[in-house]
Parts: structure tokens; C-alpha cells; sequence
């Protein structure tokens, strides 16, 4: 019998961690190993995907308004100013809370980026998923919406790319006409999809006198949401305080009711009379800020009083996130 040669194996390709493209789960795995993605490199970006990231937005400029903007605000926009600045073909980076269609970034014909806020994310890192819309944007064809996808667990987030001392002002519309330069000639599934979002805005508007407090309006009562960024047990202590002295409310015919976790952080609300506007309720917000300041600066222990007043603030929370 002829003797037998001894079988080699080709050498793989050798890729890195890092250049590892992700791809679907029940695909071979890029690195080579003939493993399926999800039992290979795959395994490490979906536990990566699938922690949480309690404070997504923490070390941006403005967090507590990006929080109002992710789930209290319905039509908003802020410019963003990127840390490397813009690229070649790129006038301005906005986001917006909610795009046509919640695309989750939108690529103008004239090459500016609009990246949505609003939109579901595949990860347990807000910041991360954002950060790769917001790449993908930058770099896509003018005129063209930006498809979701599952982030690599190792891209950066938008800490990475946003220039963390610029400004972040937030601009309150009263409908989604920012979505397009011309809404008289929108196609007819952009004008379909304005029309709808028109209909369901809630009427908001940002206080000027305190940072991230946002009067809005609905049939039977108007209220403001307020997102602080207090650590939540110092808060609530603080505000069972007020509470329990008769000064937590925003005036006549207000009452603080209770409040949202939200990314990380407090959202205190207050119901208000029908006819208190939003320009009313700027000298009274900007003086409750000040009884809060006092009463953030107490450590002393809660008295009876206080501790029920803190746990009936405790049981009217409710987490959006």
C-alpha cells in the first residue's frame, strides 16, 4: 500500500479582537474558527450588549437633557458640536428626539446628519448604539436614512465622540417641521408620518430660570417634569423635608405627586391648574430650586414626619427606563 502522506492544514488568516466585524449569530464566525458567530466571538458582544449601562448619558454635556429628551419631550432638537469636529461634507450634527418613519438617523441631501434619540436600541448601552448611528451617518450617502443595527460591543460611545465642553441647549418645537427643509413638498410617507406625529405632541416648553424642568400641557391638568441630578436617596430625603413642612409645591393650587427613574436619574413631578402656564411657573420653580438647596445641604437624621412623607414619595415613583 502506498504510504500515506501526512495532512496539512492551511493556515487561517490570523484577525485580531478587534477586527473582528459582528455579523449575524447563526453565521461563521469572521475569525475563522468555523464556529458559529454566536458560539464564537459573538458570545462576548452579547453579554456585552446585554448589561445594562444604568447612566448612559452621565459625562455628557447636559445630561439631565438628554434624559428629558429620551422620554419626556416629544419634539426637541440640540446641536451636537463633535469632539474631532465635522467632517468634509457634513455642515451640522442635531439630534433630534423622534425622525420620520423612527429612522434612527437621517442623512440630509444636503450632507448635515439628524440622529434620533427616541428609537429602540439592541444593547443595554444607549450611549454606545447612538455613537455607532451617529458614525454610520456621518459617512452615508447624502439623501439616505440610517438602518439600526446591533453596535460592536467594543465601538465608542458618544462620551467618545461629542465634544464633552461644549454647550448643549435643547430647542422646544411645537411640531416635528424640522424633520424637512420644504414640508410642502414632502413625499407623501414623510408628510403621513408628520401628520401623525403632529396630532400626538404634547404641548411643551423648557423653563428658562432652572436647568431641565419642562412645563407641558394636557386635557385635564398641566405639569411639570423636572429631571435633577441628585444622587435618588438624597433627593428623596431632600424632598420628603419640603414635603413634610408644607414646601414642596409650586404655589397655589400645585402639589408635588411623585416622580420617574430615568436613565440613572430623578424626575420630580408636579400637577398644575389648567391655567398655569409655563411663564408662571419660572419664579416659583426658580424658588422651590433654592428651598431645595437648603434642604439638600441638611444631613440630620428625618424626623417621624419626614420618613412618612418620604415613603409616600417612594411609592408614587415609577421607572420609564
Amino acid at each position: 500500500m502506498a504510504k500515506k502522506r501526512p495532512q496539512t492544514k492551511a493556515k487561517r488568516p490570523q484577525i485580531t479582537d478587534g477586527e473582528i466585524p459582528v455579523v449575524g449569530a447563526r453565521e461563521p464566525c469572521p475569525c475563522g474558527s468555523g464556529r458559529r458567530y454566536k458560539a464564537c466571538h459573538g458570545r462576548a458582544a452579547a453579554q456585552a450588549a446585554t448589561e445594562l449601562v444604568h447612566r448612559p448619558f452621565d459625562g455628557l454635556p447636559g445630561e439631565c437633557d438628554w434624559v428629558a429628551l429620551r422620554e419626556l419631550v416629544p419634539a426637541a432638537t440640540a446641536e451636537l458640536t463633535l469632539k474631532d469636529g465635522l467632517p468634509e461634507g457634513v455642515p451640522s450634527v442635531t439630534l433630534a428626539t423622534v425622525l420620520p418613519m423612527a429612522w434612527p438617523a437621517l442623512r440630509r441631501d444636503d450632507g448635515s446628519v439628524l440622529l434620533g434619540l427616541q428609537n429602540d436600541t439592541a444593547s443595554g448601552d444607549i450611549s454606545r448604539d447612538l455613537a455607532d448611528t451617529l458614525q454610520r451617518a456621518l459617512t452615508t450617502e447624502p439623501g439616505t436614512p440610517v438602518q439600526g443595527r446591533r453596535a460592536p460591543a467594543d465601538g465608542p460611545r458618544l462620551q467618545d465622540l461629542i465634544d464633552l465642553d461644549s454647550a448643549f441647549e435643547p430647542v422646544v418645537h411645537s411640531g416635528f417641521e424640522f424633520w424637512v427643509p420644504d414640508a410642502e413638498n414632502a413625499t407623501p410617507e414623510v408628510a403621513a408620518s408628520l401628520e401623525r406625529a403632529n396630532a400626538a405632541a404634547i404641548p411643551t416648553v423648557r423653563l428658562t430660570g432652572v436647568d431641565a424642568a419642562y412645563w407641558c400641557e394636557t386635557p385635564d391638568k398641566n405639569h411639570l417634569r423636572w429631571v435633577m441630578p441628585h444622587p435618588e436617596e438624597q433627593l428623596l430625603d431632600a424632598l420628603a423635608r419640603l414635603h413634610a413642612a408644607g414646601t414642596s409645591s409650586l404655589g397655589e393650587g400645585t402639589r408635588l405627586v411623585g416622580s420617574f427613574r430615568a436613565h440613572g436619574l430623578t424626575v420630580p413631578v408636579w400637577d398644575l391648574p389648567s391655567s398655569v402656564g409655563a411663564e408662571d411657573i419660572e419664579k416659583p420653580a426658580a424658588e422651590f430650586a433654592e428651598r431645595l438647596a437648603a434642604a439638600l445641604a441638611t444631613d440630620a437624621p428625618l424626623t417621624p414626619d419626614e420618613r412618612r412623607a418620604r415613603g409616600g414619595l417612594t411609592n408614587r415613583q415609577v421607572t420609564l427606563s
